[in-house]
Protein backbone atom coordinates (compact mmCIF):
# COMPACT_ATOMS: atom_id res chain seq x y z
CA UNK A 1 0.00 0.00 0.00
CA UNK A 2 2.87 2.38 0.79
CA UNK A 3 4.35 1.72 -2.65
CA UNK A 4 1.04 2.39 -4.38
CA UNK A 5 0.68 5.65 -2.44
CA UNK A 6 4.15 6.69 -3.50
CA UNK A 7 3.39 5.97 -7.15
CA UNK A 8 0.14 7.93 -7.00
CA UNK A 9 1.91 10.91 -5.51
CA UNK A 10 5.10 10.76 -7.56
CA UNK A 11 3.57 9.61 -10.86
CA UNK A 12 2.92 13.12 -12.27
CA UNK A 13 6.46 14.18 -11.37
CA UNK A 14 7.93 11.19 -13.21
CA UNK A 15 5.75 12.02 -16.24
CA UNK A 16 7.07 15.61 -16.26
CA UNK A 17 10.64 14.34 -15.92
CA UNK A 18 10.14 12.00 -18.89
CA UNK A 19 8.77 14.86 -21.00
CA UNK A 20 11.71 17.09 -20.02
CA UNK A 21 14.25 14.40 -20.95
CA UNK A 22 12.56 13.84 -24.31
CA UNK A 23 12.47 17.58 -24.97
CA UNK A 24 16.18 17.86 -24.19
CA UNK A 25 16.95 14.85 -26.38
CA UNK A 26 15.18 16.35 -29.40
CA UNK A 27 16.37 19.94 -28.93
CA UNK A 28 18.02 21.07 -32.16
CA UNK A 29 16.38 18.30 -34.17
CA UNK A 30 13.46 20.40 -35.44
CA UNK A 31 12.90 23.79 -37.05
CA UNK A 32 12.29 25.44 -33.72
CA UNK A 33 14.28 26.71 -30.80
CA UNK A 34 16.83 29.50 -30.49
CA UNK A 35 20.21 30.29 -32.02
CA UNK A 36 22.63 32.72 -30.41
CA UNK A 37 25.03 34.18 -32.98
CA UNK A 38 27.99 36.57 -32.87
CA UNK A 39 29.07 38.58 -35.90
CA UNK A 40 30.88 41.79 -36.82
CA UNK A 41 28.58 44.66 -37.73
CA UNK A 42 29.77 44.73 -41.35
CA UNK A 43 28.76 41.06 -41.77
CA UNK A 44 25.23 41.94 -40.69
CA UNK A 45 25.09 45.07 -42.86
CA UNK A 46 26.47 43.46 -46.03
CA UNK A 47 25.22 39.89 -45.88
CA UNK A 48 23.19 38.63 -42.96
CA UNK A 49 20.58 41.37 -42.96
CA UNK A 50 19.46 40.66 -46.51
CA UNK A 51 18.43 37.11 -45.52
CA UNK A 52 16.83 37.94 -42.20
CA UNK A 53 13.27 38.68 -43.32
CA UNK A 54 12.91 35.60 -45.51
CA UNK A 55 14.41 33.39 -42.78
CA UNK A 56 12.07 34.74 -40.10
CA UNK A 57 9.04 34.31 -42.35
CA UNK A 58 10.03 30.77 -43.36
CA UNK A 59 11.05 29.61 -39.88
CA UNK A 60 9.02 31.66 -37.37
CA UNK A 61 9.70 29.15 -34.56
CA UNK A 62 13.47 29.69 -34.67
CA UNK A 63 14.45 32.65 -32.49
CA UNK A 64 17.70 34.38 -33.49
CA UNK A 65 19.64 36.34 -30.89
CA UNK A 66 22.39 38.43 -32.49
CA UNK A 67 25.46 39.84 -30.79
CA UNK A 68 27.04 42.40 -33.12
CA UNK A 69 30.67 42.47 -32.11
CA UNK A 70 34.07 42.42 -33.76
CA UNK A 71 35.53 40.59 -30.76
CA UNK A 72 36.84 37.07 -31.38
CA UNK A 73 34.04 35.42 -29.42
CA UNK A 74 34.62 32.20 -27.49
CA UNK A 75 31.48 30.33 -28.56
CA UNK A 76 31.29 27.83 -25.71
CA UNK A 77 32.35 30.22 -22.95
CA UNK A 78 29.83 32.88 -24.02
CA UNK A 79 26.92 30.48 -24.45
CA UNK A 80 26.69 31.01 -28.22
CA UNK A 81 25.81 28.51 -30.90
CA UNK A 82 27.83 29.99 -33.78
CA UNK A 83 29.79 33.01 -34.93
CA UNK A 84 30.92 34.69 -38.15
CA UNK A 85 34.57 35.55 -38.84
CA UNK A 86 37.18 36.05 -41.50
CA UNK A 87 38.47 32.57 -42.26
CA UNK A 88 42.03 32.96 -40.96
CA UNK A 89 40.80 33.91 -37.47
CA UNK A 90 39.00 30.67 -36.60
CA UNK A 91 40.28 28.19 -34.04
CA UNK A 92 41.15 24.77 -35.44
CA UNK A 93 38.89 23.01 -32.94
CA UNK A 94 35.81 24.60 -34.55
CA UNK A 95 33.81 23.50 -37.57
CA UNK A 96 34.02 26.25 -40.21
CA UNK A 97 31.72 26.60 -43.22
CA UNK A 98 32.58 29.07 -45.99
CA UNK A 99 29.85 31.59 -46.83
CA UNK A 100 31.62 34.01 -49.17
CA UNK A 101 34.45 33.94 -51.70
CA UNK A 102 37.65 35.74 -50.71
CA UNK A 103 36.88 39.39 -49.97
CA UNK A 104 38.55 42.17 -51.93
CA UNK A 105 40.11 45.12 -50.14
CA UNK A 106 40.21 48.70 -51.36
CA UNK A 107 41.90 52.01 -50.67
CA UNK A 108 39.27 54.68 -51.32
CA UNK A 109 39.07 58.45 -51.50
CA UNK A 110 36.74 61.08 -52.86
CA UNK A 111 37.40 62.58 -56.31
CA UNK A 112 37.80 65.96 -54.58
CA UNK A 113 40.56 64.61 -52.32
CA UNK A 114 42.40 63.07 -55.26
CA UNK A 115 42.13 66.31 -57.23
CA UNK A 116 43.53 68.30 -54.31
CA UNK A 117 46.26 65.89 -53.15
CA UNK A 118 46.92 63.54 -56.04
CA UNK A 119 46.54 59.77 -56.16
CA UNK A 120 49.14 57.49 -54.57
CA UNK A 121 50.94 55.44 -57.22
CA UNK A 122 52.49 52.94 -54.81
CA UNK A 123 51.63 51.90 -51.23
CA UNK A 124 54.68 53.81 -49.96
CA UNK A 125 53.13 57.02 -51.32
CA UNK A 126 50.47 56.70 -48.60
CA UNK A 127 53.01 58.10 -46.14
CA UNK A 128 52.42 61.51 -47.73
CA UNK A 129 48.62 61.30 -47.39
CA UNK A 130 46.06 61.79 -44.64
CA UNK A 131 44.92 58.23 -43.91
CA UNK A 132 41.75 57.59 -41.89
CA UNK A 133 42.64 54.69 -39.63
CA UNK A 134 40.34 52.11 -38.03
CA UNK A 135 40.66 51.12 -34.36
CA UNK A 136 39.22 47.75 -33.31
CA UNK A 137 36.66 48.25 -30.56
CA UNK A 138 37.53 45.02 -28.75
CA UNK A 139 41.34 45.05 -28.74
CA UNK A 140 41.97 48.76 -29.20
CA UNK A 141 44.57 48.04 -31.90
CA UNK A 142 44.80 50.02 -35.11
CA UNK A 143 43.97 47.88 -38.15
CA UNK A 144 47.02 47.36 -40.41
CA UNK A 145 47.15 48.52 -44.03
CA UNK A 146 48.49 45.40 -45.73
CA UNK A 147 49.63 45.21 -49.34
CA UNK A 148 51.16 42.59 -51.60
CA UNK A 149 54.27 42.49 -53.75
CA UNK A 150 56.35 39.88 -55.56
CA UNK A 151 58.23 39.41 -52.28
CA UNK A 152 55.07 38.79 -50.24
CA UNK A 153 52.72 40.78 -48.02
CA UNK A 154 53.86 43.89 -46.17
CA UNK A 155 52.31 46.59 -44.00
CA UNK A 156 52.56 50.35 -44.44
CA UNK A 157 52.54 52.34 -41.20
CA UNK A 158 50.20 55.08 -42.38
CA UNK A 159 49.36 58.22 -40.39
CA UNK A 160 46.62 60.77 -40.36
CA UNK A 161 44.49 63.12 -38.31
CA UNK A 162 41.45 60.85 -37.97
CA UNK A 163 40.88 57.50 -36.22
CA UNK A 164 37.45 55.85 -36.15
CA UNK A 165 35.94 52.60 -34.86
CA UNK A 166 33.04 52.06 -37.28
CA UNK A 167 33.24 51.33 -40.99
CA UNK A 168 30.20 53.46 -42.01
CA UNK A 169 31.80 56.50 -40.35
CA UNK A 170 35.08 55.92 -42.19
CA UNK A 171 33.23 55.73 -45.52
CA UNK A 172 31.40 58.97 -44.71
CA UNK A 173 34.70 60.69 -43.90
CA UNK A 174 36.17 59.53 -47.19
CA UNK A 175 33.13 60.84 -49.08
CA UNK A 176 33.64 64.22 -47.41
CA UNK A 177 37.17 64.38 -48.79
CA UNK A 178 38.90 64.06 -45.41
CA UNK A 179 41.38 61.38 -46.39
CA UNK A 180 42.02 57.83 -47.60
CA UNK A 181 40.37 54.73 -46.16
CA UNK A 182 41.46 51.06 -46.25
CA UNK A 183 38.35 48.89 -46.24
CA UNK A 184 36.53 45.84 -47.61
CA UNK A 185 35.50 46.75 -51.14
CA UNK A 186 31.98 45.38 -50.68
CA UNK A 187 31.40 47.92 -47.89
CA UNK A 188 31.66 50.81 -50.35
CA UNK A 189 30.60 49.14 -53.62
CA UNK A 190 27.59 51.44 -54.04
CA UNK A 191 29.66 54.60 -53.53
CA UNK A 192 32.29 53.39 -55.99
CA UNK A 193 29.62 52.60 -58.58
CA UNK A 194 28.07 56.05 -58.11
CA UNK A 195 31.43 57.79 -58.47
CA UNK A 196 31.26 59.28 -54.97
CA UNK A 197 34.50 57.44 -54.20
CA UNK A 198 37.37 56.21 -56.32
CA UNK A 199 39.36 53.00 -56.00
CA UNK A 200 43.13 53.39 -55.56
CA UNK A 201 46.08 50.98 -55.59
CA UNK A 202 43.84 48.08 -56.63
CA UNK A 203 46.77 46.13 -58.08
CA UNK A 204 48.66 46.18 -54.78
CA UNK A 205 45.95 44.82 -52.48
CA UNK A 206 45.64 41.25 -51.18
CA UNK A 207 42.41 39.31 -50.72
CA UNK A 208 41.13 38.09 -47.38
CA UNK A 209 40.03 34.46 -46.93
CA UNK A 210 36.32 35.37 -46.88
CA UNK A 211 33.53 35.03 -44.31
CA UNK A 212 32.90 31.72 -42.54
CA UNK A 213 30.34 30.62 -39.99
CA UNK A 214 31.97 28.58 -37.24
CA UNK A 215 30.60 26.48 -34.39
CA UNK A 216 31.61 23.72 -31.95
CA UNK A 217 31.65 20.17 -33.33
CA UNK A 218 28.87 19.09 -31.00
CA UNK A 219 26.49 21.48 -32.81
CA UNK A 220 27.20 20.16 -36.30
CA UNK A 221 23.97 18.07 -36.36
CA UNK A 222 21.81 20.80 -34.84
CA UNK A 223 18.95 21.13 -37.32
CA UNK A 224 18.15 24.86 -36.77
CA UNK A 225 21.82 25.68 -37.36
CA UNK A 226 21.96 23.59 -40.54
CA UNK A 227 18.76 25.26 -41.75
CA UNK A 228 20.27 28.70 -41.10
CA UNK A 229 23.47 27.88 -43.01
CA UNK A 230 21.52 26.58 -46.01
CA UNK A 231 19.35 29.69 -45.98
CA UNK A 232 22.31 32.06 -45.77
CA UNK A 233 24.32 30.66 -48.67
CA UNK A 234 22.44 32.54 -51.46
CA UNK A 235 22.48 35.81 -49.48
CA UNK A 236 26.23 35.55 -48.90
CA UNK A 237 26.62 34.69 -52.61
CA UNK A 238 29.28 32.02 -52.54
CA UNK A 239 30.73 31.58 -56.00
Amino acid sequence: EAGRALMRGAGPAFDQLEEAVESARTTGQAARGSLKLAMPDFVYQLYFGRALRSFSETYPDIVLELSLTEALSDILEEGLHAGFRIGDRISQDMVAVRLTPPLELAVIASPAYVEAHGAPETPRDLLAHNCIRYRYQSSGHIAPWTFRSVDGAFDVEVAGSLVVNTLPASIDMARRGLGLVYIFRDCCAAELAEGCLVDLLSGDLPQTPGIFIYFPREYRNMVPLRILIDHLRPAFAVS
